[in-house]
Formats: C-alpha cells, sequence, structure tokens
C-alpha cells in the first residue's frame, strides 16, 4: 500500500473506488508544478542574460530621393475648354508629348487675328514714334536757324551800336570845337567893343564881331543837339540789342516748349509701343499653352479631368503623372524622445508593406525579410504631426531592395542602437528611460561630416 516492498499491487486495486488513494497523490503533483516552476524560473534567467539589440520603431511610407522624382500633377496655366485628349491614364509619354488641347473661353482672345491685328498696333507705334522724331528733328533745325539769325541781326545792331558811338565822339569834338569858336568869338567882341567905346574901332567892325558872336553860339548849340541826338542813338542800338535778344528768346522758349511736348508725346508712344509688345508676347506664348504638354518623361496615372467640353480655371489640375526613372527613399517619423538617438549615415533595418517578413525586435540578426538603409536627412523641426520627419537611402553593402516597391507604398522602420541585456531592457521600459545609442554612431557621423 505504501510503496515499500518490491511487490506492488497498485495495478491490482481500482484507487477509484478508494477516495485515500486521490489524497496520496496531491504531494506528487504539488512538487511536479514546483519543478516547473522552478526550471521556468531558470529559463528566464537565462533569457535575462541574453544580449538584446535597443531600436526605434516608426511608421513611414515609400518616397523618392529628389523633388522632381515624385508624382506630379499637370495643370493647366490658363483658362479653357477641353477639346482634345491625346492620351489615355496608364499611358508612358516623354518630355514634351501633346497631352491635351484646349481652347479659349475668354472673350478677350476670341479674334483669330489676335496677333497679327497687335503686330499692326505695334507697327503703326513705331511709325508715330518715326513721325515724331523727324518733328523734333525739324523743330532742332528751326532752333539752329532762329540762333543764326539772331547772331547776324545782334552782329548788326552792336555794328550800329558802335557806329553811334563813333558819331557820339565826332560830334563831341564839333560841339567842343564849337565852343571854343563861340568862347574865341565872345573874347574878340569884347575886345572890339572895348576898342570902339575908345574910338579905335569902327561900328561896323562892332557889328561884325557881334554878328560873328551870335553865328558861332548857333553853331554850338546846333552841335550840342546832333551830339545829343548821337547819344540817343547809342541808347537806341542798345535797346534794339535787347530786343533782337528778347524775340529771339521768346521763339526759341516757344520752339523748345514745344520739343518738350512733341518729346513727351513720343514717349507715351515708346510706352504705348512696349505695352503692345507685351501683349503681343503674351498673346503668342498663351496660344502655345492651348497644347498641355508633358514636363517629363513618365506615366500617367490618372486623369482628373476628362470630359470632352468641360471648362477649366487658371491653375486647375488635370493630370498626373509619376516620373520614369526616380531613386527610392524612405520617410518616416520620429517622437521628439527618440529624435536625438537618430544620426546621419545610421543603419536601419525596413518592412514594406505587402512583403512578407519576420521581425524580433531584439534579435534583428535573425529576421526575414528586412531591407537595408542609412539615414540620408534628419528635419531640424517638428512636422505638424509633432513628430520629426526623417529621410534614409538604401544601403549599398545590404540586399538591394526589391523591384516591385512603388511610391507611396507603407513601411515600418527600425533603428538598431546598443546591446543591452534583456534584464536591463525590461528595467529600462518599466522606469521610462529612453534608449541608448552607439557613441561610435556619433564619432563616426562627425568623421563623416569632416570628409
Amino acid at each position: 500500500m505504501l510503496n515499500i516492498s518490491k511487490n506492488k499491487v497498485n495495478d491490482k486495486i481500482l484507487r477509484e473506488n478508494h477516495s485515500a488513494f486521490s489524497k496520496l497523490n496531491v504531494k506528487r503533483k504539488k512538487s511536479l508544478f514546483l519543478r516547473i516552476l522552478f526550471y521556468g524560473f531558470l529559463l528566464f534567467l537565462v533569457i535575462c542574460f541574453l544580449p538584446w539589440t535597443q531600436n526605434v520603431q516608426s511608421n513611414g511610407y515609400v518616397t523618392t530621393l529628389y523633388p522632381d522624382q515624385r508624382p506630379q500633377t499637370i495643370n493647366s496655366i490658363i483658362a479653357g475648354k477641353l477639346e482634345k485628349w491625346y492620351v489615355k491614364e496608364g499611358d508612358f509619354v516623354k518630355k514634351g508629348d501633346t497631352i491635351l488641347f484646349i481652347s479659349e473661353v475668354k472673350s478677350d482672345y476670341f479674334d483669330p487675328q489676335l496677333i497679327d491685328r497687335t503686330s499692326e498696333q505695334v507697327d503703326f507705334k513705331e511709325k508715330s514714334i518715326q513721325s515724331y522724331g523727324s518733328k523734333l528733328n525739324a523743330m532742332n533745325q528751326q532752333l539752329g536757324a532762329f540762333k543764326k539769325i539772331r547772331d547776324l541781326k545782334i552782329q548788326q545792331a552792336k555794328n550800329k551800336l558802335k557806329q553811334s558811338k563813333l558819331k557820339v565822339k565826332a560830334d563831341s569834338v564839333d560841339f567842343i570845337s564849337a565852343e571854343v569858336q563861340f568862347k574865341i568869338a565872345e573874347r574878340q567882341f569884347k575886345r572890339t567893343d572895348e576898342l570902339y567905346k575908345q574910338g579905335l574901332k569902327s561900328l561896323k567892325e562892332l557889328e561884325t564881331s557881334n554878328l560873328k558872336v551870335q553865328e558861332t553860339m548857333a553853331k554850338a548849340i546846333s552841335q550840342e543837339n546832333k551830339l545829343l541826338v548821337s547819344r540817343n542813338e547809342v541808347v537806341n542800338a542798345m535797346i534794339d540789342i535787347s530786343n533782337i535778344q528778347n524775340e529771339f528768346l521768346e521763339k526759341s522758349t516757344k520752339v523748345e516748349s514745344d520739343q518738350f511736348s512733341v518729346e513727351s508725346d513720343r514717349m507715351d508712344a515708346s510706352s504705348s509701343k512696349v505695352k503692345l509688345q507685351n501683349q503681343l508676347s503674351n498673346y503668342e506664348v498663351r496660344q502655345g499653352m492651348y497644347f498641355i504638354t508633358a514636363p517629363t518623361n513618365g506615366y500617367l496615372t490618372k486623369l482628373i479631368r476628362s470630359g470632352i467640353g468641360e471648362t477649366i480655371k487658371e491653375g486647375e489640375e488635370l493630370m498626373t503623372i509619376m516620373p520614369e526613372k526616380y531613386d527610392l527613399a524612405v520617410e518616416f517619423y520620429v517622437d521628439p524622445v527618440d529624435y536625438p538617438l537618430i544620426k546621419l549615415g545610421e543603419k536601419i533595418r525596413l518592412q514594406f508593406d505587402g512583403w512578407p517578413a519576420i521581425f524580433f525586435r531584439g534579435w534583428p540578426n535573425t529576421s526575414f525579410g528586412t531591407y537595408g538603409a542609412k539615414v540620408f536627412a534628419i528635419d531640424n523641426f517638428s512636422s505638424p504631426n509633432g513628430k520629426y520627419r526623417i529621410m534614409a537611402i538604401p544601403d549599398k553593402n545590404d540586399k538591394k531592395w526589391p523591384e516591385g516597391i512603388r511610391v507611396g507604398g507603407g513601411v515600418k522602420s527600425f533603428a538598431l542602437l546598443n546591446d543591452v541585456p534583456v534584464w536591463y531592457e525590461l528595467w529600462r521600459n518599466l522606469n521610462g528611460f529612453p534608449p541608448e545609442y552607439y557613441e561610435g554612431s556619433q564619432q563616426n557621423h562627425t568623421q563623416t561630416k569632416k570628409k
């Protein structure tokens, strides 16, 4: 019963009929549970001392390295009406290929001969400018003629002034001579009068002397009058010179004023010509915009406006195009607490949506289906979602990314950090401490910058 002897009777006794046997096996069950618990604890301790690779996980999407390689929309620069499509969705187009033709919807551009008539207006303005130029040349010639006539008349007036001055000098000499003769005649009359009183001269001689005095006095007065007339002629000659100058100054001022007016009109005509030339260039460029062409080599992925006869506005989106050649990259976002851990050139692992992968966070070397990448760019400011944007490119030293990856696909990124024991990682998560990162990553980043 107690299994003391070697002769066992367990198989000969029906234990179901005796409740005592069920109580005897309780101790054996408890010992089995304790052994399982003990070995489980030992396994947990062993696992706690296994190496664990810390990592920062985030979600992102596939993009391109350069902005001009990303999907872009084709817009209409001008408003118009859809007339004819030359492509369909999924077609491959080369840069410059015609995609769509639109017609005009604004009444200002309905005239089919708009460019020719605008060009004629430009020609007319050019002729108008030439006419103003010819008028200015004629006025310049008129001014030149005025100046020549003015110079001749002034020279003539100056000669007359000189003649008048010489005449004044001559009349002055004659006047002085007449005065001298008058004074001599007057003295002779006085002597004759004294001699007449003494009886030495006759009355006739006295009267003759008196007559001579009167004659010389009259002559002196006449010469003085002549001198005054000559002086007056000098003044008149000076006035004539001033009048000539004022007359021609008035005429030249009027012509110059007309010149300024003509010059102003010519400038207005030149300004109008420039405006018309600008309009002509705009019309020519606008007609070239009736044909929507492909901006780059690529595939048309989606037609946003497709109906014939539909009207579109300026800058409205018509279709999207995906460039033919592009360099893939990955764009993802990390929390601010993890931002200091990401360095340029740091290696990360990627898991693409739609591609089977098995990833063990703590043991990336045992993962399957992940691909390598390097951090290419890090934003220095947070995005609207409160996180920091990171861009990564394929790692050339790792296996090539799948050929079927397309721009816009989802991806998960794992930035690998330091190797720590499992117990340390558990302790760090329980306390909310940030992960650690390789000190060598920063040194390598510094060396890369120096290079």
